[in-house]
């Protein structure tokens, strides 16, 4: 299987010259447009303050969703000089993850993990492994991502857990945007093979620059009609949906090497 030198399109930030590796080793011309800037947000005080309710034993458990939130935490820790105690409490509480990421990062700290949500990793699955638990008038430290996952957050309060919230970090825009504004041209043009989403803020800042020149509606239907696009999972997938478009392929495990290897078996026909 191979791209037979199409022009693909990644969106992807921080993996980016992984995916376009992956891209190039299949025959395909990898156009690296990253659409999401990962801002640490100065969280000193409340990283402090999160560390002092895990010593007094007030958190009893303790959500982590990404592997770069467990690194925020770790790294404001760090910062405070109560990294090795912010450790020494982790191994103590019940820890929960949203999927491999998180734990493989608190695996290398020694921190066991009571349980992992299964794939596809989303929020439902994560609420899933919380079932069994009783988290009723118990005091659950939750670590967000990019932005507040309000979803959680909403089922735990209806469970009767009060929550300590971190958010450590922000998805923003690029700081120049101008790459992406040409994507929309471009896309909207037909000169894009195929595009590759893995993450559902991708999919939002796309249409955030296409929305400044009033060419949402023109992107939806270049999406759907003019290029081959590709979703990691049900949650960039049901954000695509909502914008109005159907992706052609979506990856049969949430994981990159998959999607390459899907996206490569569907324009092979």
């Amino acid at each position: 299987m191979n791209f037979s030198k199409a022009r693909i399109a990644v969106l992807e930030a921080r993996m980016s010259s992984e995916m376009a590796d992956l891209i190039r080793r299949n025959g395909g011309q990898a156009w690296s447009v990253p659409a999401v800037r990962e801002a640490v947000l100065n969280s000193s005080g409340l990283v402090a303050n999160f560390i002092d309710h895990l010593v007094a034993g007030n958190i009893s458990t303790l959500i982590f969703f990404t592997g770069v939130g467990v690194k925020a935490l770790l790294q404001e820790a760090d910062q405070l000089g109560r990294r090795d105690e912010l450790v020494e409490m982790l191994r103590k509480v019940t820890v929960i993850c949203r999927g491999p990421k998180p734990s493989a990062v608190l695996r290398k700290e020694g921190i066991p993990i009571a349980a992992s949500a299964q794939e596809p990793y989303t929020s439902t699955e994560l609420l899933a492994c919380l079932v069994p638990m009783n988290v009723t008038e118990q005091l659950v430290g939750v670590v967000h991502y990019g932005e507040r996952n309000a979803l959680v957050a909403q089922a735990l309060h209806e469970r009767g857990a009060r929550l300590e919230e971190l958010c450590l970090y922000e998805w923003q825009l690029p700081d120049d945007t101008d790459a992406l504004r040409t994507l929309v041209q471009e896309l909207i043009a037909g000169r894009v093979d195929a595009i590759v989403f893995t993450s559902q803020i991708q999919v939002r800042h796309l249409f955030v620059i296409a929305a400044e020149t009033g060419q949402s509606q023109e992107i939806t239907g270049a999406l759907n009609t003019k290029t081959i696009v590709a979703s990691i999972g049900p949650t960039c997938t049901g954000v695509l949906n909502a914008y109005g478009v159907t992706p052609h392929v979506i990856a049969d495990h949430p994981k990159m090497g998959y999607l390459i290897k899907a996206l490569a078996e569907h324009m092979n026909g």
